[in-house]
């Protein structure tokens, strides 16, 4: 059975006003573009949108609105991970009672859990719902601390709905370990990496990935995972060099960087709450600079 979790999922920004409070009508608006501009899936919010700047309630509030924008046209997946584990189960629970498709959720943050600690932990979050749960291994937000190969198939042999993994160590090895493990015994299971490394990740059994650069260039996320696919290499190649410069460009900052890159594409979604820094017109003029030497500003789309 093919797993609805593949290719460039998009994790939209948070849109805000300039008091830094919620600006629903454009969180609507940046939905309904991403689904427009062909994307697989919808995963809201990554740290990509501030997830940890903003309260469980707000969280809730543009998880309904996702849902209800989406309005079933592709898989709707509500990152849970919060601070507090049991605010992560109140945030999955609401994800399953507002009709999402799916949750992602990281191992608890900030504390240097066992691996006896994080496999009990998906087993809790997976138990307590009926939604498929996707993990989220990043080691660069715990410490070091990360999901094994063996943790993996011994999650995926106790849960029926622990589907696939956002595997974001942005390391080879690792993948290949979590790939070897978990697709042995589940040949449908989706291994997704963090931002578009497609090109190291699909040939290892990769199926997809979440979207650093998609608010900014949808059409390039597209175009290298079906090249990938389709194994056309010499091309992939070439998009990929593009994809990992938009990466390296939007990462200094991130995801302010990414807000700044929307005002020129001609999608401003607002500033970015602190401790974050906004980007500053000179910032903007920079990556003004950098998205017309890559050819983005003619090979994608302006405004909504």
């Amino acid at each position: 059975m093919q797993n609805k979790f593949r290719g460039v999922m998009q994790s939209p920004v948070t849109p805000l006003k300039d008091d830094f409070s919620l600006d629903l009508p454009t969180f609507e608006r940046l939905i309904d573009f991403h689904v427009r501009a062909g994307a697989p899936a919808i995963s809201w919010p990554h740290h990509k949108g501030e997830s940890l700047n903003l309260t469980i309630d707000e969280r809730k509030l543009f998880a309904e609105a996702a849902v209800k924008v989406v309005a079933g046209r592709v898989p709707v997946t509500i990152h849970v991970s919060a601070l507090a584990v049991e605010d992560t189960m109140a945030l999955a629970r609401h994800a399953q009672d507002i009709g999402a498709d799916g949750i992602l959720a990281i191992t608890p943050y900030f504390w240097t859990p066992t691996l006896d600690a994080i496999e009990a932990y998906f087993i809790r979050l997976c138990r307590s719902i009926d939604l498929p749960v996707l993990s989220y291994n990043s080691p660069s937000y715990l410490n070091g601390v990360e999901i094994t190969g063996d943790v993996m198939a011994r999650l995926i042999d106790t849960l029926p709905n622990f589907v696939g993994v956002k595997e974001a160590s942005f390391n080879s090895e690792k993948f290949l370990e979590i790939s070897r493990a978990a697709l042995a015994l589940r040949p449908n299971f989706a291994m997704l990496t963090g931002v578009e490394f497609l090109l190291p990740s699909v040939p290892l059994g990769g199926v997809g990935s979440y979207s650093a650069a998609g608010s900014i260039c949808p059409n390039l996320c597209n175009e290298l995972f079906d090249t990938c696919v389709a194994g056309e290499w010499g091309r992939a190649k070439e998009l990929q060099y593009k994809m990992t410069r938009l990466w390296h460009l939007f990462k200094d900052q991130y995801p302010s960087s990414l807000k700044g890159g929307m005002v020129i594409m001609g999608r401003p979604v607002g500033p970015t709450r602190a401790p974050l820094p906004t980007a500053t017109p000179e910032r903007q003029a920079y990556i003004r600079a950098q998205l017309e030497d890559l050819g983005i500003l003619e090979s994608e789309p302006h405004g909504w």
